[in-house]
């Protein structure tokens, strides 16, 4: 194979402006912020918001309208579809607080996000980048004053799956949301031994090992990084089952 076949077969397509502009409207109809049944910005306030031409807006629209989630409604404009296609929102409809049910949802974020760091570390821009590390470091700010961290944990595991500039990553996620993130009290398996500061350092820990092997370009020490990062999420759910066992006590009622 020639040597410059074999390095342009290494370089990484860039998403087209459409795919761009469909993958940002796209996150806003999954997390709701768009909400079903209401219009979307004209096509001139899009091209403005984005800075890219109309032709560039319609690309996108048209990729919105051949996946379901929004419709065209002549002389009125372009429209979320009502209950727009989501095809994974059934995911979370009937999650209780079980731990089953979260070793379940470990399960599906292994099968996703391993390969999204890998994606990550070699199709970020310096934007996804720096959103990664900004979710990073405000999880280390709200631990230092002893608040919430689950909602800046997700957005850290949101900006690495927003970084594979695949939009699919990013609504599988969405539709996981925060039940895929234990260590906040608003967590249906939030526990005391899962809330606790040490345990939220360590979750940091794992996490810069992520945004490192991000930040240099290594998917496969970035693959590594997570997998080691949701195998211990893991084993910590695995290890609540086991004192469960062991704080039984015959005619008492343990809730899992």
């Amino acid at each position: 194979m020639p040597a410059d076949l074999t390095v342009a077969s290494k370089v990484e397509r860039r998403p087209k402006l459409s795919e761009h502009v469909a993958g940002s409207l796209r996150s806003q109809i999954v997390s709701g912020e768009i909400r079903s049944g209401e219009k979307l910005p004209t096509e001139s306030q899009l091209s403005e918001a984005f800075g890219v031409s109309r032709t560039v807006v319609r690309e996108a629209v048209a990729s919105l309208a051949a996946d379901g989630l929004v419709e065209s409604r002549q002389g009125a404009g372009i429209f979320v579809c009502e209950r727009p296609a989501m095809a994974f929102a059934s995911l979370t409809a009937d999650i209780g607080m079980k731990i089953s049910h979260a070793l379940n949802v470990i399960e599906v974020r292994m099968g996703l996000e391993i390969e999204s760091a890998g994606l990550a570390a070699v199709r970020r821009n310096a934007a996804q980048e720096a959103a990664i590390q900004e979710a990073f470091f405000e999880f280390d700010r709200l631990l230092s004053v002893g608040e919430a961290t689950g909602r800046s944990d997700f957005m850290f595991h949101r900006a690495i799956a927003a970084a594979t500039n695949n939009p699919f990553y990013v609504e599988v996620l969405d539709a996981l949301g925060m039940r895929a993130i234990p260590c906040d009290i608003t967590s249906p398996w939030g526990t005391d031994s899962l809330l606790t500061r040490e345990y939220q350092v360590m979750l940091q820990r794992e996490h810069l090992a992520i945004l490192r092997a991000i930040s240099a370009g290594d998917a496969d020490g970035a693959r590594a990084a997570m997998r080691t990062h949701l195998a211990e999420s893991q084993k910590r759910y695995h290890d609540r089952l086991t004192d469960q066992q062991a704080e039984y006590r015959f005619g008492s009622v343990t809730t899992p």
